[in-house]
Formats: C-alpha cells, structure tokens, sequence
C-alpha cells in the first residue's frame, strides 16, 4: 500500500531504499531493478531521494509498494500535489500496474483522473456505498437517463419533432445543436424519426454526466441533511 506521501531515508539513494525494505520482508535485491524501471526511475535511481521531485518520490512509493509482487495494491491519492505532466507519468503507470494482472484499488478525490484510469468505481457517502459498478453504472445510478448531443438540420424542426417523441423527457437547443435527455435505449429510435422526417442529422453523440457531477448527485442530498442536523444541533 502507498497511503499519502511515502517516507524513505533522504540521505540514501532510491535504489538502496528499496534494497533496505526489500530486505526487511525477503524480497531478493534482484528485484529492485526491474522495479525502478517500472516506475521509470531506472535513470534517477542511484540518485540521493532527497534530490528527488515530488513525483518521483510518489513513484519511489508505488515502487516500494510493489515489492514482493502483491496481487493487490491499495494507493491513496497517489497523484496528490503533482503537476501536471507528474499527473500524466502516474496515470499511465496505474494502467500498466492494473493491466499486469494484479488489482489496483485507488482511493481519490480527483475525479477525473479516476474517471480515465479506472474500470470500476465506488462511490462512498459516510462510510456507505451509494453507487458501485463501471462509469457508466454509476452515471446511471443518477437516474437521470441517457443524454444524447444531436447536430442536425434545420434545427428549430428537429427541436420541435424531439419534443413529441415517446420516452424524450427534456430537449434544450444550443447555437448548432441539441441535447435531449431520454430513455436509456431511445437514441436509435430517435435518430430513424428525425430521418424519416427529412432532418439531416449530421452528428449524434451519447453523453452523460461527469463523474464529478454523479458524485455530487449521489452525496448532495446527504451531505444537505447533515449539514442541516448540524445546524439544529448547534441551536
């Protein structure tokens, strides 16, 4: 595991870092080599870890907690403080570790970086699970059906003809386009309607709410009543 921000003797090099903990639990030296390639610092690690940037400590980290090949690595908020291309090398890393055959369980307020590395998503609310499963589980679970971004032409006919479709609960037109929000399902039968209706349908995309903004409908409301229980209690 790699909880927060992992700590290592400054004065010695990232190698012989790992070479210590290898040793404390068994892991032959041969394994460190491998590792800090993995990590991609293979290059930096004869270096002291006190040169090291934010993010190669953070991989210095993962690395350790890869020692002995755990069929499970647990990582929180393993991106916390980078910038921007940090963020990148450690993305691209988490896929590699979680195409390898082992499970990788990350724990992050960073949405959208869970959203492009992860399969499955959980979503906790006080301790208790309020929505598990792929991305597009959890959109679901918002219970806000499927969204559909509709370029066509003209637009103000196809805006009309949505409107009285079966199963389209909301259409709102922008500058060149349309989103209806439908029935999971519908977008076929609402694509053949537009069509046969001589509407040129020139781009038609699925879309649907960020994991962000799942995460702020599945919470919201109780993250409202305690902060409200809050407010009574305080009177």
């Amino acid at each position: 595991s790699l909880v927060e921000s992992p700590a290592f003797y400054p004065y010695l090099s990232g190698r012989r870092n790992l070479e210590l903990l290898g040793r404390y639990i068994g892991v032959p030296r041969a394994e460190v080599g491998p590792l800090l390639e993995l990590v991609a610092l293979d290059e930096a690690g004869d270096s002291r870890y006190r040169t090291y940037s934010l993010g190669m400590k953070q991989r210095l980290g993962v690395a350790a907690a890869l020692l002995g090949d755990p069929e499970l690595l647990i990582l929180d908020e393993p991106a916390n403080g980078l910038d921007p291309a940090g963020v990148a090398v450690m993305r691209d890393m988490l896929r590699t570790l979680g195409g390898s055959g082992r499970t990788v369980l990350l724990s992050s307020h960073l949405l959208d970086e869970v959203a492009q590395i992860c399969d499955r998503v959980s979503i906790l609310d006080a301790g208790r699970v309020v929505a598990d499963g792929t991305l597009a589980d959890v959109r679901l679970a918002c219970g806000t059906g499927q969204r559909i971004v509709v370029k066509a032409a003209p637009l103000a006919e196809a805006a009309r003809l949505a409107r009285e479709l079966p199963g389209v609960a909301a259409v709102t037109t922008h500058a060149d386009r349309l989103e209806l929000t439908m029935d999971t399902g519908q977008a076929s039968a609402v694509t053949r309607a537009l069509v046969q209706a001589g509407i040129a349908v020139h781009e038609l995309t699925a879309t649907g709410p960020s994991l962000e903004q799942a995460f702020l409908q599945l919470t919201g409301g109780a993250l409202a009543a305690r902060q409200s229980s809050s407010s009574e209690v305080s009177r």
